[in-house]
C-alpha cells in the first residue's frame, strides 16, 4: 500500500526542551496518523511595558533594610547586570504567547524594523504570560518514534519492521501450521518452521509490493520517509504527493502489479517441482497470498492503492484533487461496511471454498473479529485521506511573511527592562541582539523573558536570555506552505530569525505562532 502525503513530523531534539514548541507537519496520510485536534488560544488582554505596572518594587528609601537599593559610584556591592550562565539568573520557562497588537493602537518608532507588517492575532504584550482558558491545556506532541526493528535501507530508504508484525508472523505460522498437518501429516512438529519460512516470505514478497512503489516515488523525485512492515502488510511513506494525476495513477499501480508479478513466478515455480511436496505447498501458498495482496489492494477504495487509483481518475476528469479524495474516501468508507457484513457471510456460505457451516463455531468468531479488523483499517484510512487532503489544500495559507512577529534590535549588554520599554512601545513582539556593526548575532526567547521576575529585570542583560543564531535558524520571508514547514522542522527552536532575499532582517518568526496558525487553517471548512 502506498501512503502518501505532507513531511514526517518534527524531531523532537531541539536544544531547548522546555521550551519547546511542536512545529505542525503534514503526516503521511497513513492509518495510524491522526491530527490531534489542538484547542484554540483562549482571548489575551493587552497590558501596559513591564516598567510601567503598579506592582513593581519601587526604590528603597535611605535607611531601609529590607530591600536593595542602588550603591554608590565605586562601592564593592553595586549590582550589576546579569551576564549569561550566572548561576542566579532565573531559568526559562515554557510559555506560548504569539502574535502582536493592532498596528492602529500603537504609535511607530524607528526602532521597529517593519511598521506596516501584517500581524495574525492580538497577544498580551512582550514579557507577559498569557492566562490560559479555564479547563484547556496546551497540545502535546507525542515522542517520534523510529517505527520498529531497522532491517536494511534499500535505494536509501529505512526499512522497519513493527512489533505488530510479530504477532501476525506468529499467527501464520500457526494457521499455516494447522493446513501442513492436514497436506503433509509426517512432517510432525517441523511443520511449524516450515510455517514460520512462509511467513517469513510472505512478508518478503509485501516488501517487493512497497519498494514498487518507493523506486516509482524516487523516479518521479517524491521523497519517501520509510517503509514499515506492519500487522496487516506494508506501508510505503512517500512524503509529497504526485504533481499529476497520471503520476498518481502509476505510483498507485505499481505495487498491485508486482504482487500480481510475483503470483505468476511462484505459478510457474510450481510447474517445475512435484505437487504434494514442501516446496509445492510452499510455492503454492505464496502464489495464492500474492494474488490475494494484489486483488486486495486494487479494490477502488482509500487508503487501499486501487483508491488512489480511483482518485488519480476523478482528478483527472474533473482536474481537482480534492474531489479525487472525497470521491475515493466515501467509496472505502462503503467498502469497509461491505468487508464488515460481507466477509463472515461469504466464509459462512462457503463461498470463499471453505465448507458451509450451520452453526456459530470458533471460525466463525474469528473471522468476524478478521473483518472487523480490516474494515476498522479501511474506514480509519479513508477519514485520514480526507483530513490529509483538506490539511495540504490550506497548507499555502501558512506564510512566514504573514506570521512574522515585528522585532527590535538591541545590543548584547542592554538591560532587559529597557529592552522591554523599546519593544512595547513600538509595538514589536519580539528582540534580535545585535552586534557594533548591527549584524543580528542572537535571539531573545520570549518563554526565558517571563522567566524573569519583573524586579530582576532592570539588572538582566539580554544576552543571558539569547540563543545564538545557526544557519538554520534564518528564514526566508518568501516561505510558505510545506516549504516553511520543512524549513523549521530541519533546525527546530522556538524562535526564527526572518530575512528578506536582500539579507534584511524582517522579524522573528515564534514556531508558536506556526503551530496555531496551523490548528486554525485546519479547523476551518474546505
Amino acid at each position: 500500500m502506498v501512503e502518501s502525503g505532507g513531511s514526517g513530523q518534527p524531531r523532537p531534539d531541539s536544544e531547548e526542551p522546555a521550551e519547546r514548541h511542536a512545529t505542525p507537519a503534514p503526516p503521511p496520510a497513513t492509518h495510524q496518523e491522526t491530527p490531534a485536534e489542538v484547542p484554540d488560544p483562549s482571548t489575551d488582554k493587552r497590558h501596559g511595558t513591564p516598567d510601567e505596572t503598579t506592582d513593581e518594587p519601587k526604590p528603597a528609601q535611605a535607611g531601609t533594610t529590607d530591600e536593595p537599593k542602588p550603591a554608590q559610584a565605586g562601592t564593592a556591592d553595586e549590582p550589576k547586570p546579569a551576564q549569561a550562565g550566572t548561576a542566579d539568573e532565573p531559568k526559562p520557562q515554557d510559555t506560548r504567547t504569539a502574535g502582536a497588537p493592532d498596528p492602529a493602537a500603537r504609535t511607530p518608532d524607528p526602532a521597529d524594523l517593519h511598521p506596516d507588517r501584517p500581524h495574525a492575532h492580538s497577544t498580551p504584550a512582550l514579557g507577559e504570560t498569557p492566562t490560559p482558558a479555564k479547563g484547556r491545556r496546551r497540545p502535546s506532541r507525542p515522542p517520534e518514534t523510529r517505527g520498529g526493528l531497522l532491517m536494511g535501507r534499500p535505494f536509501g530508504v529505512p526499512v522497519y519492521v513493527a512489533p505488530s508484525w510479530f504477532l501476525v508472523a506468529a499467527l501464520i505460522t500457526w494457521v499455516f501450521g494447522g493446513q501442513l498437518d492436514r497436506v503433509l501429516p509426517e512432517l510432525g512438529a517441523t511443520r511449524y518452521l516450515v510455517a514460520l519460512f512462509f511467513a517469513v516470505a510472505f512478508y518478503a514478497s509485501v516488501l517487493v509490493h512497497e519498494l514498487a512503489h518507493t523506486i516509482a516515488a524516487l523516479r518521479f523525485k517524491l521523497p519517501v520517509r520509510r517503509i514499515q512492515l506492519q500487522f496487516f502488510g506494508g506501508v510505503s511513506e512517500i512524503e509529497k504527493e504526485a504533481e499529476t494525476p497520471g503520476r498518481e495513477f502509476v505510483l498507485a499501480f505499481v505495487g498491485p502489479l508486482l504482487s500480481l508479478v510475483l503470483a505468476g513466478l511462484f505459478y510457474l515455480a510450481m510447474q517445475t517441482v512435484e505437487p504434494g511436496t514442501v516446496p509445492g505447498v510452499l510455492l503454492a501458498g505464496l502464489m495464492i497470498s500474492n494474488l490475494i495482496v494484489a486483488i486486495f489492494n486494487l479494490l477502488p477504495g482509500l487508503p487501499l492503492d486501487g483508491g488512489r487509483m480511483l482518485r488519480a481518475v476523478v482528478w483527472k476528469i474533473t482536474g481537482k484533487p480534492m474531489t479525487g479524495t472525497i470521491a475515493a474516501a466515501w467509496v472505502g468508507r462503503a467498502l469497509a461496511v461491505s468487508v464488515l457484513i460481507g466477509l463472515p457471510l461469504l466464509t459462512q456460505s462457503g463461498a470463499l471454498g471453505s465448507e458451509a457451516e450451520d452453526s456459530v463455531g470458533m471460525d466463525t468468531v474469528l473471522d468476524a473479529l478478521l473483518a472487523a479488523i480490516l474494515a476498522a483499517i479501511i474506514w480509519t484510512g479513508a477519514g485520514n485521506s480526507l483530513r490529509m487532503a483538506r490539511l495540504r489544500e490550506h497548507l499555502p495559507e501558512l506564510r512566514a511573511r504573514n506570521l512574522t512577529r515585528r522585532a527590535v534590535p538591541v545590543e548584547t549588554n542592554t538591560p532587559l527592562s529597557e529592552a522591554l520599554r523599546r519593544a512595547n512601545d513600538a509595538g514589536a513582539r519580539a528582540l534580535v541582539v545585535v552586534d557594533a556593526h548591527g549584524e543580528p548575532v542572537s535571539l531573545v526567547r520570549e518563554a526565558a523573558i517571563v522567566g524573569v521576575p519583573e524586579h530582576r529585570r532592570p539588572w538582566v542583560a539580554v544576552s543571558g536570555l539569547a540563543q545564538d543564531l545557526t544557519e538554520g535558524m534564518r528564514v526566508s520571508a518568501e516561505l510558505a506552505g510545506e516549504d516553511l514547514l520543512d524549513a523549521l522542522r530541519a533546525t527546530p527552536a522556538t524562535e526564527y530569525l526572518v530575512i528578506e532575499e536582500t539579507g534584511e532582517i524582517y522579524g522573528v518568526l515564534s514556531a508558536a505562532d506556526v503551530e496555531r496558525a496551523f490548528v486554525k487553517a485546519m479547523a476551518r471548512p474546505s
